[in-house]
């Protein structure tokens, strides 16, 4: 196992390689190669269940239209109400425009 400063040595070097990302293409070419197709859906069903969470609805309606298990929809809920902040800064903002920048 790496320690931990090498550890933070690499995940710095995948937030400086996500912040260089600029389209919706350029995510898409990324994640695709850097993630499988599972980890992106579940990644992306995280998204999701924060959003609806964030719309107040219940965890039975969020499971219906995600399919995402209850264990996983407790984490996002976890990190929804007593996170650091990122779902709630960031699921529901809007995308910037290259016009907007």
């Amino acid at each position: 196992m790496a320690s931990v400063e090498k550890r933070d040595e690499l995940i710095n070097e995948l937030f400086d390689t996500i912040l260089r990302l600029e389209t919706r293409e350029d995510c898409a070419a990324l994640f695709d190669d850097l993630l499988t197709y599972n980890e992106l859906t579940q990644m992306a069903q995280r998204i999701r269940a924060a959003k609806l969470l964030l719309e107040g609805k219940t965890y039975s309606q969020i499971i219906a239209e995600t399919e995402i298990s209850s264990a996983t929809l407790s984490r996002v809920s976890r990190c929804v109400n007593r996170g650091s902040g990122g779902y709630r800064k960031f699921v529901n903002a809007k995308t910037k425009n290259k016009e907007d920048i």
